[in-house]
This record gives C-alpha cells, structure tokens and sequence, in this order.
C-alpha cells in the first residue's frame, strides 16, 4: 500500500452538525486528519448523523467513522488532545467558538460549514485553502472557494468567484414538501420530547412539547431529527424535521445533501492544494 499523500495536511471543520460531519467524514475517509470545532451547547437537529452529538454522548459513530471530544482549558491542550485522537484514528470535536486553535494549528485546509448564512469570522489568510459552504460568503473575498448547498441542479458546485445562492429561507424540498417538513417552537421554554428519532408519526401528532405548548407534525413521515432534550429554545426555533420518504435507515446515514456539498469541499481542497482541476489535466 502507498503511503498515504495527505496525512500531514490538516483540515479544521468549523461546526459539528449533519452537513458538517458529512464533510468531515468525506475528508477522513479520503485520508486527511480532520479536526472538527464548536460551541458548547451545539443545537443540531439530525444528531444521529452529527459529529457534535459527542460533546453530550461522549462519543458517537457515524457511518464506521467514530469521533469524541478533545477537551482542555487552554487552546494548546485542546489542540494536544486532539492530535492525541488522531492519532488513534478517531475525529476530535473541539469546543472552540472563537477558532483559538486553528493559528496554533496551522491547518493545511479551513472549512467553515456553520451554515450561519453570514460569515462569524472566517479569512483567507487562515490556511492554504478555506472553503466555506452555503450563503454569506464570497468566493475569492472571504473563502478561495465557496460550495453551493441549496437544493437542485447546481448541489455541490464549486465556486471560485462570487457567492453562493441567497438564502431564501424556504428549505429544499423533499417529496415535493418544503416548510411543511420542519418542526419549529411554538413559544420559548424547555424542549422535552414525546417521540424518538426514527419513530412513524403522523400529521397532527404531538412529538413534543416546548414551554408547555405542543409541537405537532405538519406532515405523515420518519422523524428525522430532534434537538436533544432539556435545551432551552426561542419561540420559531428549529427543533426537528420531518422526513416524507419514510425511510428509517435514512435517520442514521449521511444524507444525499451532505455528500454532495462534502464531494465539493474535497474537490475544492484537492484543486487548491494539488493544482488538480480535472481528471483530463492530470492525465496529459
């Protein structure tokens, strides 16, 4: 077996949620070390396929690809620990909202995929190559590359001037339904869920209740995804969606979404890094 090319080149994720991990996981799996950052108390809705999901679990495997928490008090031992984790083949999770440990780590590549639809502080100075994905970033301004993570024809796209497609605040849609899919807060309080991830629900059923009010399902599906219990939420918060296919397996497996925009972040990376722009140039 050949020595594997990429193995010093460190890429810093920033965020731990389903497009995040799907990313990570692309990357690891195509062989570079991968740290993953993020905030204390991550909200991600599809946990099961979430990478973040380790900070509450302590570890969480998804799709043969384990990851865990790499903690410390300072910058240097989070960064330490992380190594640490790499090194037994695992993906580390910081908590790191501020980004502290990428100047101490010199990544080769920095993907910010906190999908925050503007950017918190992400330059192009930061590594050889930053890609970010979605809306509120500007190829060529604030990433070398953007990736378009919208719904339809252009998935996955790389972007090397401009930025992505606005966020028009109406999810893809999936069997023909968008808004109807996701489950939101109906006041602010504490979730507490009544249906697990994985479970049949049916349209008007109750799966949760926030602040004493009710969180029903919109449409008849698989629950996708719930926020984990006892977080407090604001009154229209994300707290789960809906999956109209009803597939099961669908709620623990990366989503064709993910892999889409993670194929876009890999050939982002491997462009900037290698000079490779397609398979054609690389042969002649």
């Amino acid at each position: 077996m050949q020595k594997n090319p990429v193995a010093d080149r460190l890429v810093i994720v920033k965020g731990g949620g389903d497009l995040a991990t799907g990313t990570a996981h692309r990357l690891f799996r195509a062989g570079f070390p991968v740290i993953v950052t993020e905030v204390e108390n991550p909200t991600m809705v599809r946990r099961t396929v979430a990478f973040a999901e380790c900070l509450y679990s302590g570890s969480i495997e998804v799709e043969g690809v384990e990851a865990r928490p790499a903690r410390g008090k300072t910058p240097r031992e989070k960064l330490a620990a992380a190594r640490a984790l790499l090194a037994e083949g695992m993906v580390p999770v910081v908590v790191d909202p501020e980004g502290a440990i990428v100047p101490l780590a010199r990544p080769a590549a920095l993907v910010d995929a906190i999908l925050a639809k503007k950017n918190l502080g992400t330059r192009m100075d930061q590594a050889e190559v930053v890609v970010a994905l979605g809306p509120g970033f500007a190829a060529g301004e604030d990433a070398h590359a953007v990736i378009e993570t919208a719904r339809g024809h252009d998935i996955g796209r790389v972007i090397l001037e401009g930025p992505a497609e606005p966020d028009t605040g109406v999810p893809g849609p999936i069997a023909g339904y968008t808004t109807e899919r996701l489950l939101r807060a109906p006041a602010g309080g504490r979730f507490e869920p009544i249906c697990r991830i994985g479970d049949h629900v049916e349209k008007g059923q109750v799966v949760a209740r926030v602040g004493g009010q009710e969180v029903k399902a919109q449409i008849a599906g698989i629950l996708r995804g719930l926020i984990r219990e006892g977080l407090e939420v604001s009154q229209g918060f994300k707290v789960g969606d809906v999956d109209p296919r009803a597939t099961p397996g669908h709620c623990f497996t990366i989503s064709d979404k993910s892999r889409a925009v993670a194929g876009g972040v890999l050939e982002a990376i491997m462009m900037f890094l290698f000079g490779v722009q397609s398979a054609a140039e690389r042969t002649h």
